[in-house]
């Protein structure tokens, strides 16, 4: 199952998040697609429901989780 998100913020541009294999796939603004992987359902949905999406990805997932940059 994929959960897809647009964002209304100034670092982020739209997520995928596979709630299988935990997976979280962020494209930025800026350009790049990157993947994390092992990100709990939890974490992402607070990045969901947080009132800063952007500050909470860079605080709680780019630097805690293993990513691959996809393009």
């Amino acid at each position: 199952k994929l959960i897809l998100n647009e964002y209304d913020s100034s670092n982020l541009k739209s997520s995928e998040y596979n709630v299988e294999t935990k997976e979280l796939m962020v494209e930025f603004k800026k350009g790049g697609q990157y993947s994390y992987e092992s990100v709990p359902l939890s974490i992402f949905t607070k990045m969901r429901m947080a009132e800063s999406q952007g500050s909470f990805f860079s605080k709680n997932i780019s630097k805690n989780y293993k990513y691959k940059k996809l393009s």
